[in-house]
């Protein structure tokens, strides 16, 4: 059985950081393409930043908006892929999910909110 588990979310001030953390069993991890991607209100859901299979080595990519501010990892070992957000700002606030991707299967977690505000 496949599971995705987003944690970590929660509310910060603008300027702080938040460490998403996904968790993930059922598949074979170290094949597939890990990505975060989030949605806000009104807004399309948009990817936020990927890290390759360990075939790709690990090759990462990110949004505009976050290149500099956010970092993704992912740790074969334990099944898990992170995102560490860092400078945060008011419009990074949205539903981050994680999804996994090996050519055409797609697993998507059920998400963990992210609110920046003071």
């Amino acid at each position: 059985q496949v599971q995705i588990v987003e944690s970590g979310g929660g509310l910060v001030q603008p300027g702080g950081s938040l460490r998403l953390s996904c968790a993930t069993s059922g598949f074979p991890f170290s094949d597939y393409v890990l990505s975060w991607h989030r949605q806000a209100p009104g807004k399309e859901r948009e990817l936020v930043a990927s890290v390759g299979a360990t075939a790709a080595y690990g090759m990462t990519n990110y949004a505009d908006s976050v290149r500099g501010r956010f970092r993704i990892s992912r740790d074969n070992g334990s099944k898990r892929v992170y995102l560490q957000m860092n400078n945060l700002k008011v419009e990074d606030t949205a539903v981050y999910y994680c999804k996994a991707l090996f050519r055409a299967v797609v697993y998507w977690g059920q998400g963990t909110q992210v609110t920046v505000s003071s």
